[in-house]
């Protein structure tokens, strides 16, 4: 699947500013706009701009949150059809989980991710309850609409140097796309099955990491994409850790905001310039800023970076070693060659 390189200093000088101040921004409109989940006005539009590259370009700066918009309310839409009929919901999952990994691998086009993650985010809360299923459509509804003002507003108060577009290359997975897919759609199925009858749906991010280790084609690749997120769950924890600290000394919402302001610097300063990959320190970034909100409005600090850290491990690692243990047994030949990183397929830069 393809990754975007990591940004130029060259090209875009105020890459970090603008990530800072669209994270801070949110965090001061989730009480005005009384968001049920106030950590998805800030990470919302920080993800979705932290992905483009280079100059300005319309077509992503809208599709992608207009794209993310219809994606919530049509698979929320099915979700609450199919509800009364387990297994009909069960079944037409599979099937949307299947087209998704099948986008991506005969295409490498992100689609397809955002097509698993909306199917695993609405179904495993629709199965617990509507109520809260229609919560998170609205808050994901309400950060995708500020998403399209807010990203704009970012663009022109702090502009990208380059006038260069962007220039995406999607690359298709090696072979086999329909068992690949049929594979990844079973292990990302099986670990939704275990929150839908087993553990709370608040633990959805053990589905959610799976998703971002499965996307990808090869052992290799994937067991890189497990460690990057450990990585970056760990130090998202930190620093929300430290932010939080700071705000029992000075409780005011200024002061958090003003430190979440400086922690965006940092990491969007790290993703052009730091040792790890740029995904490490956006991840991380993603996870600070979801802690903090959870911290402030109901969760326990400690406990809360806890379970994010197990669920992290235990969904990376799920993910790596189902897929593994399925292509050794369904499909050889590949598992031999990706366990030996002979795939030859370029996804990103460090």
């Amino acid at each position: 699947m393809y990754v975007a390189p990591r940004p130029l200093l060259a090209d875009d000088p105020l890459f970090a500013i603008r990530l800072a101040f669209a994270a801070a921004l949110g965090f001061v409109l989730a009480p005005l706009l009384q968001s049920s989940i106030p950590a998805l006005m800030a990470a919302l539009p920080v993800g979705l701009m932290a992905g483009n590259r280079k100059a300005f370009d319309p077509r992503k700066v809208f599709g992608a949150p207009i794209a993310f918009l219809v994606m919530v309310w049509l698979m929320s839409s099915l979700v609450s059809l199919t509800r009364p009929m387990p297994m009909v919901l069960i079944v037409l999952m599979g099937v949307l989980l299947f087209l998704g990994f099948l986008v991506i691998q005969r295409t490498g086009n992100p689609l397809g991710m955002l097509i698993v993650i909306v199917t695993v985010l609405m179904s495993v809360m629709g199965m617990s309850s509507i109520a809260a299923m229609e919560m998170l459509r609205d808050a994901m509804s309400e950060a995708c609409i500020a998403s399209l003002f807010i990203i704009p507003a970012m663009y022109l108060l702090f502009p990208v140097r380059t006038r260069e577009k962007a220039v995406e290359h999607y690359v298709p997975a090696p072979g086999h796309h329909v068992k690949a897919a049929a594979i990844r759609a079973g292990v990302q199925l099986l670990l939704c099955f275990w929150l839908y009858a087993f553990i709370e749906p608040g633990n959805i991010i053990l589905a959610v990491v799976a998703t971002f280790v499965l996307v990808f084609p090869s052992q290799q690749r994937s067991l890189e994409e497990a460690r990057q997120r450990m990585v970056a769950t760990l130090l998202g924890a930190a620093m929300a850790l430290l932010l939080l600290f700071c705000f029992t000394i000075v409780g005011h919402l200024s002061v958090m905001v003003l430190l979440l302001f400086l922690a965006g610097l940092y990491f969007g300063t790290r993703m052009m310039t730091g040792r790890e990959p740029p995904m490490v320190y956006q991840f991380g970034f993603s996870a600070m800023l979801a802690l903090v909100g959870g911290s402030l409005t109901s969760s326990e600090p400690g406990y809360a970076v806890l379970t994010r850290v197990v669920l992290t491990l235990a969904g990376a690692m799920a993910a790596v070693l189902l897929t593994a243990l399925l292509e050794a047994l369904f499909v050889p030949e590949v598992a031999r060659r990706t366990s030996h990183g002979q795939t030859g397929q370029t996804l990103g830069q460090p």
